[in-house]
């Protein structure tokens, strides 16, 4: 009888462990114990959330994988007690989620739709916006949520281009990879999307530098993670107007403090870290076909690869 371990926040539990044992029950998988309270050298699997407090993973002398359920997995990577295979959560909520988000926010820098939504000087300008067809989109990140994204931009007729760090192929997308690669599609980009992993590689991806290869009027979208922008840098390219506007979704500190300058400037939106989150729902039948793989010997979805960070 698998034990598995539920390290996240107490008040996940009830809908987490009713999704979870519906995912298993429908998977049949009957003899497995799972809770808040397992004693360690019973535990088989943790179901892991970063803000449990669980940091020390030595104590589990049984442990055979760690389930995470979140798609970042920068506070759990370097774990030297960390042993185990990692898998990371990609599920069908996040993906949606986060294409929806991402979309909503596309379409409205590419409409302009500011300008008519606060519009106090009553400004009648019958000027329509381009076509999206004539719209070129920068996709920074090609994991499944980029790709997600790509995919429904692509679907609207947007131009749309990918970069991601190391290279790869993804149907229908016009993909870029490495330095060259970035300078490439930042040339190009008008608006900018960031869903790329929080690494040492990846911090200030866009900083002073970098920014001034986007085009006049850049808009620039991050749901990724806060590291991904310099933010002095990004201050500084609004404040002489050649970042149109900034709607960022994530931050260095979260909640992000009442005293910081995104908060104040007319050019940057902040959105309270929304753009997708793990619902429990989706999420629980990764964690069922994950336990399945583990206990018949087949590799785990999503493992992270400890040496990318990813």
């Amino acid at each position: 009888m698998p034990h598995i371990l539920f390290a996240a926040q107490p008040q996940s539990w009830d809908k987490y462990s009713r999704a979870i044992k519906r995912a298993l029950d429908d998977a049949g998988i009957q003899d497995v114990k799972m809770s808040m309270d397992v004693a360690p050298d019973l535990v088989d699997y943790i179901i892991y959330s970063p803000n449990s407090g669980l940091t020390d993973f030595s104590t589990f002398p049984n442990l055979r994988a760690v389930l995470s359920l979140w798609a970042g997995v920068e506070r759990i990577v370097g774990n030297p007690t960390l042993i185990v295979p990692l898998a990371r959560m990609v599920d069908d909520g996040l993906r949606e989620g986060m294409a929806e988000w991402v979309t909503g926010h596309v379409l409205r820098h590419h409409l302009g739709m500011d300008a008519h939504i606060i519009n106090p000087s009553q400004v009648w300008d019958p000027t329509p916006p381009p076509l999206a067809r004539d719209r070129t989109v920068a996709i920074l990140g090609l994991g499944a949520l980029g790709q997600a994204c790509a995919s429904a931009l692509l679907g609207l007729n947007f131009k749309v281009t990918g970069w991601s760090r190391r290279k790869k192929n993804v149907p229908g997308l016009q993909c870029f990879s490495g330095p060259e690669g970035l300078r490439e599609v930042l040339s190009t980009a008008e608006i900018c999307v960031l869903l790329l992993p929080a690494t040492p590689q990846t911090q200030n991806t866009l900083n002073a530098e970098t920014l001034a290869l986007l085009p006049k009027g850049a808009c620039i979208i991050n749901p990724g993670r806060g590291t991904l922008i310099d933010d002095n840098a990004l201050l500084a390219a609004l404040d002489r107007g050649h970042i149109g506007h900034a709607t960022l979704d994530v931050f260095r500190t979260e909640p992000l403090p009442p005293a910081h300058a995104y908060w104040h400037h007319r050019k940057v939106t902040v959105t309270p870290h929304i753009a997708s989150e793990t619902r429990a729902n989706t999420a629980a039948d990764v964690i069922a076909a994950n336990i399945i793989r583990a206990e018949s010997g087949q590799p785990l979805l999503h493992l992270v690869d400890p040496t990318a960070g990813y």
